[in-house]
């Protein structure tokens, strides 16, 4: 019995210390290795201006074989178009004084950066090259880190009501409505930090605040469908998808062409990145190409929600009956 009961302790033991290197390689990968691996790949960027130096700068692009994917448009108005409507992430103009960059660092500051680094290296030295930032990011987060900073804890959030759901056994309608009161409660918070407070976005308060809510609706329900489906193995396997792969993925501090395929286009079908696309959309460019997103988080939230109000309530044990007292024996006489 005592080499038994020892046992099982030991093997705990080892399966600890076996997991513990286990997450810790696998957290390194998902957010060191798309970070060392940063690069354009079929990044979206325009061309303008009239031929053939239009056309010197397009072959330009494309001499970087699978780095750009080069859209052509006549004037500069209609470059700038493009990046307002978030078609492309800049362009250069083809100008009789050289070739003028246009950003939208509000987009991507790392972008705007590898766009005027690119230009300029294509000059000769010593020319000065005018750059114009079409939308500029704000005040409050010119280098765009702030608002890249806000996804992790809106997956956190959105962790959270999930697995708070679960092991509280919330089910059917009283299970939703949690998730719903929560996320909208974190959206309007969050906005009130993020909008009001630092003034890292910028756009319409309660569209931001509904786009907020929607990212933590999306990740919550998503946990808690998990949870009533596979139970406490759930959270650990919406942990994984949601804060561990959503987050590194999410190419918010960056851009989702710029990591390593497919890994972009991984995160982007992942409430967190999907989240932080359609946050820059409404912060910034009047809701401009934010069709996919917002269908990303509805349907997250809608397949979370139906699995939380189609699970069973787990029912609990039956109550053991009271013993009733002995009965003293009967005097007989």
């Amino acid at each position: 019995m005592r080499a038994a009961s020892s046992t099982a302790p030991n093997r705990r033991a080892v399966a600890v210390i076996l997991l513990i290197p286990l997450m810790v390689t696998l957290a390194l990968w998902a957010f060191a290795w798309p970070a060392a691996r940063i690069a354009p790949r079929d990044l979206p960027v325009g061309v303008a201006g009239a031929a053939p130096a239009a056309e010197q700068l397009e072959r330009r692009f494309e001499q970087r074989d699978g780095a750009f994917e080069v859209h052509r448009y006549a004037d500069e108005a209609a470059a700038r178009a493009a990046i307002e409507d978030r078609v492309v992430y800049g362009a250069v103009v083809a100008t009789p004084q050289g070739p003028h960059p246009l950003t939208a660092s509000a987009a991507s500051p790392v972008v705007s950066q590898l766009l005027r680094e690119a230009v300029t290296a294509s000059v000769p030295e010593g020319t000065q090259v005018e750059v114009t930032d079409v939308v500029a990011a704000p005040v409050g987060d010119p280098r765009g880190s702030a608002l890249g900073a806000s996804v992790l804890p809106l997956a956190l959030a959105g962790m959270a009501a999930g697995a708070v759901v679960t092991l509280m056994g919330l089910r059917g309608a009283r299970g939703a409505l949690t998730l719903l009161a929560a996320s909208a409660l974190v959206g309007l918070a969050a906005a009130a930090v993020a909008h009001s407070w630092l003034g890292v976005i910028t756009g319409d308060w309660w569209t931001e605040a509904g786009v907020l809510a929607l990212t933590v609706l999306a990740i919550g329900s998503a946990v808690a469908g998990l949870g009533a489906l596979f139970g406490q193995r759930g959270i650990g396997l919406g942990a994984l998808l949601m804060v561990l792969l959503g987050n590194s993925f999410s190419g918010v501090t960056s851009a989702p062409q710029l990591l390593p395929e497919p890994v972009g286009a991984i995160g982007q079908w992942l409430p967190p990145g999907a989240g932080g696309s359609l946050l820059r959309s409404v912060a910034f460019f009047d809701g401009s190409a934010a069709g996919g997103p917002v269908l990303t988080l509805t349907l997250w939230s809608a397949l979370g929600l139906a699995a939380v109000l189609l699970a069973r309530r787990t029912p609990k044990p039956a109550e053991a009956a009271p013993a009733e007292p002995a009965r003293e024996p009967a005097l007989t006489g």
